[in-house]
């Protein structure tokens, strides 16, 4: 699995960051359905993190239908990607969008600049090797 990164100067929870970057990795097809992700133990030795910290993203992963636990066998993951409605789908994209927008503001960035690295990130992940979308 290509590399989590945990910033300790990040304001966000380390337990964020954790699922931040296991979904950029699904993004970008690093991770694709049915492979196994390390449990939970291991990541947090790799990461020098509480394992209860790895957990917490772990669970919300499998709570947004990203990742599955078959009991005894380990965490994988899911075969499809959930099914969203439209109006949640909207709703956390906007989320999101409203997050970078006040992110570039506060860096005084001008709409330009601002799309110009959405776009690169957007095809980073989506021509990074094994990405679909």
């Amino acid at each position: 699995m290509n590399r989590i990164q945990v910033l300790p100067a990040d304001p966000r929870p380390i337990w964020s960051q954790i699922e931040e970057g296991l979904r950029r990795l699904l993004a970008s097809g690093s991770l694709s359905p049915g492979d196994t992700v390390p449990s939970v133990r291991e990541l947090a030795t790799e990461l020098r993190v509480n394992p209860a910290t790895v957990s917490k993203a772990y669970q919300r992963l499998v709570g947004a239908g990203l990742m599955e636990v078959r009991r005894g066998d380990g965490t994988y993951v899911s075969a499809a990607p959930p099914a969203v409605r439209k109006s949640e789908q909207t709703r956390v994209i906007r989320q999101a969008a409203m997050n970078f927008a006040s992110v570039a503001i506060t860096h005084g960035a001008d709409l330009d600049t601002a799309r110009e690295a959405l776009d690169l990130a957007w095809d980073e992940l989506s021509n990074s090797e094994g990405g679909n979308r």
